[in-house]
């Protein structure tokens, strides 16, 4: 995530996120010779908390823009995220959004990744089934400046009172039919099983337990893998990592603006 990121930002701001003091995070973080902005030490899967730091980071220089994403997500942008910003600026849009691109491995299978793995070859397909298959939001609200606030998994912008940017077009939002973010969730590795177990377990509103357990029960009954045959998940093999590669995009654009 950090190599994908590097060129395309002018500082990152790293805020990791201990689930108990000695859980080795912050350890391995600073074994690539990173210092993190924020440390903090919440309980597990409190992905409201979790959106509350990324708001609070963001609002320490709010005309500024920045790419907000989890260590899972590869963000690719149809053209120079420099260009899109100016853009912005010009038309006054304060924000751009997209949706997830789910990746997984060979036959649908969840592979094993270790820090020298190329992510890419373990994970050549693309495709739509988290939602499908558990009811998850697919949204993603990816560059914005700094003064917008995001909702508990960054689906939405959150303007107050219970007011958010859902639906297919916003006044301060870039057109959808002009840049629309591929947000590559590689969030489907040989770990995934144990950890949609765990954050089943924990039966608090904040971790949205009831979608990990749908997930797990739908990968459970396609006798853990996912089916890349299934056409309502529109899995394709990518040949190489761009935005124009993945084919159905529009058509899978079309179904994550109306959820």
């Amino acid at each position: 995530m950090l190599k994908h990121y590097e060129d395309k930002v002018d500082e990152m701001f790293i805020v990791v996120y201990r689930q108990k003091d000695d859980d080795q995070i912050l350890e391995e973080i600073e074994e690539l010779g990173i210092k993190p902005f924020w440390v903090v030490t919440e309980p597990k899967y409190n992905w409201e908390r979790v959106t509350h730091l990324y708001n609070t980071v963001k609002e320490l220089y709010p005309e500024d823009w920045w790419i907000v994403s989890d260590d899972d997500e590869l963000q690719v942008y149809p053209y120079d995220i420099d260009d899109i910003i100016k853009d912005c600026r010009r038309h006054k849009y304060d924000f751009v959004t997209g949706g997830f691109l789910d990746r997984i491995g060979i036959d649908g299978t969840f592979p094993k990744v270790l820090r020298d793995t190329d992510i890419q070859q373990a994970f050549p397909y693309a495709g739509f089934f988290r939602y499908p298959m558990s009811g998850a939001c697919p949204n993603k609200v990816t560059l914005m400046k700094g003064s917008v606030r995001v909702t508990p998994g960054q689906h939405y912008v959150d303007f107050g009172n219970g007011v958010t940017s859902w639906g297919p077009s916003h006044p301060k939002r870039f057109p959808v039919e002009e840049v629309f973010t591929q947000v590559h969730h590689f969030k489907w590795d040989s770990s995934v099983l144990e950890r949609l177990e765990e954050v089943a377990s924990v039966k608090e509103d904040y971790t949205f337990w009831w979608e990990y357990k749908k997930m797990y029960d739908s990968i459970k009954d396609s006798n853990f893998k996912i089916d890349i045959k299934n056409p309502e998940y529109m899995l394709e093999e990518l040949k190489k990592f761009s935005y124009i590669q993945y084919k159905n995009w529009d058509k899978v654009k079309k179904i994550i603006i109306k959820i």
